[in-house]
């Protein structure tokens, strides 16, 4: 007979999911019994939050769920960091999770990995179901997943008590698929009629955008409209002339805004971390805009025009079949707005044009490759401006939650989403000692990850932000690794380089996982 932990595995698998990141616990140890030919692959962090930002850069890459297994306490509580970098930046994410017996929960036993509410911990953050019998699985299963993908992406939990997993389980039925709304037509014809009336249109194209470029581009040119990228949508525009991929926090983006007297945002939050940076307060009236979002909540946010509750690739491929083609100088409006953005970065900090060279380099040279940040001095220049040529293929935890840390997991997650592509994780050496054991994953899975450690001895974004406040910098030099050291305890290949275009160029040819330092000190 199945037990629950089995049947729970089996639901996983008929709803598509290929992967699971997880330390196994003895809370858990009836899930594991189901991903024993379940065909479901198993890859071992070296801690949850790890397993986390791999499922993370998984979903990121594949469009699909990350799931991670956990223990109950300590397990689901490493594992929150992750997932609430998930919410932030709308990823699709399920975290399955122990949790002790029905009858001693919330009684304070003493038990081990015992919280007093850990479902009540993690539903201030996200929706979180309880297998509170074996007859409900099912149920919990489709709720998941229904939060997960019907609207606004995010992370969901299911935990399951230790006396229920290995119950037999419950005949078990089809899965409910989800599904976004269709646009509403008579919305969808309205926005169209304003945009083909603006002689200045614009599109600005958020994280919502990343799995839709075709239509995306069809439509902006349908309409011979710029389209601003932020962090999470660089690479849907890649190399077309209409595109701008340079954060609306500049000042050159700002100006383009408030020339435009048509503003379409799809996809987009208009989160202060894309769209005001610096916390200057300045940013164009957006009042006027047409607003496209999977989201209602995310609708209700900004006051707009008109605001189409539907997914980003449904409203974009109706908007381009009610769009008569016309000529507005789009591209000509997009290239000068890059050209003054190039201006005012060299200006803003004269360390960054030489790291948007370095950027540009790695992409000239592996093209088609994911390169997955941290937050680390080149990926915040690269946030500001630097087209990258994939979608889904330049991502980072810089903006929204900002966990440092971040990107090794979230590296393995994207070369197992793609193990085709060439993967790079740009992280500084402060954010590797936030979670440098899983560079070890990389060489037991066998990956095509480069790690890129940026080497400036220290926290050198913060101190450059303290000094800036005319504050004293104090806590920003803590010691790097001895990298060459460490990646030889990673049993990793080592490099050392200077941050210099034409050094990288000679030393990243090679595939399978290795570390090259940047030293930048």
């Amino acid at each position: 007979m199945k037990t629950v932990g089995q049947a729970l595995t089996e639901g996983l698998r008929a709803r598509g999911v290929e992967v699971v990141f997880g330390i196994p616990g003895v809370h858990t140890i009836e899930l594991y019994r189901g991903l024993s030919g379940s065909g479901i692959r198993h890859v071992t962090p070296r801690h949850e939050q790890g397993a986390g930002f791999m499922a993370d850069g998984y979903a990121r890459v594949s469009g699909k769920p990350g799931v991670a297994f956990v223990i109950t306490g300590p397990g689901l509580t490493n594992a929150l960091t992750a997932m609430a970098q998930a919410k932030a930046d709308s990823v699709p994410m399920l975290v399955i999770s122990g949790v002790n017996r029905r009858a001693s929960l919330g009684q304070g036993l003493g038990l081990l990995h015992e919280l007093p509410d850990q479902a009540g911990m993690v539903r201030a953050l996200c929706p979180s179901f309880q297998v509170t019998a074996p007859e409900a699985l099912q149920r919990c299963l489709n709720l998941a997943f229904a939060a997960m993908l019907d609207g606004r992406p995010g992370p969901v939990h299911i935990e399951v008590p230790t006396d229920v997993m290995g119950m037999e389980a419950a005949p078990t039925s089809p899965p409910i698929l989800t599904a976004q709304s269709l646009p509403d037509m008579a919305q969808i014809s309205a926005a169209a009629t304003l945009l083909m009336q603006a002689k200045r249109p614009l599109i600005l194209a958020g994280g919502g955008t990343r799995h839709c470029g075709p239509v995306l581009r069809q439509l902006a040119e349908a309409l011979d409209a710029p389209v601003v990228q932020t962090v999470n949508a660089r690479g849907v525009m890649a190399g077309h002339p209409l595109g701008i991929a340079a954060s609306p926090s500049l000042q050159a983006v700002r100006d383009l805004i408030a020339a435009s007297d048509q503003v379409l945002a799809i996809g987009t939050e208009i989160g202060p971390t894309d769209y005001d940076m610096y916390a200057t307060g300045t940013l164009p009236e957006l009042s006027a805009m047409i607003r496209v979002d999977c989201c209602v909540l995310q609708l209700a946010r900004h006051p707009c025009r008109i605001a189409i509750h539907a997914g980003a690739a449904m409203a974009c491929a109706s908007l381009s079949v009610a769009i008569v083609a016309r000529n507005t100088g789009g591209a000509a409006r997009a290239a000068a707005t890059m050209a003054a953005a190039r201006v005012e970065i060299a200006a803003l900090s004269p360390a960054m044009p030489g790291q948007i060279a370095f950027l540009e380099t790695l992409r000239e040279t592996c093209p088609g490759a994911i390169v997955v940040g941290d937050s680390t001095q080149p990926v915040y220049a690269g946030n500001l401006l630097y087209d990258h040529d994939r979608a889904n293929g330049w991502f980072n935890a810089a903006t929204g939650f900002g966990a440092l840390g971040f990107a090794p997991g979230a590296a393995v997650g994207a070369a197992i989403a793609d193990p085709a592509a060439r993967v790079f994780c740009l992280i500084g050496d402060g954010g590797l000692q936030f979670s440098p054991a899983e560079l070890r994953v990389a060489v037991d899975e066998g990956l095509n990850i480069t790690y890129l450690v940026w080497n400036n001895a220290g926290y050198g974004e913060i101190a450059a932000a303290m000094r800036a406040a005319n504050t004293e910098v104090i806590g920003c030099t803590p010691s790097p690794l001895g990298l060459r050291d460490f990646a030889a305890a990673c049993s990793l290949p080592y490099a050392c380089i200077n941050p210099d275009a034409n050094a990288l160029r000679d030393n990243i040819g090679a595939r399978g996982p290795r570390l090259i330092e940047i030293r930048d000190y």
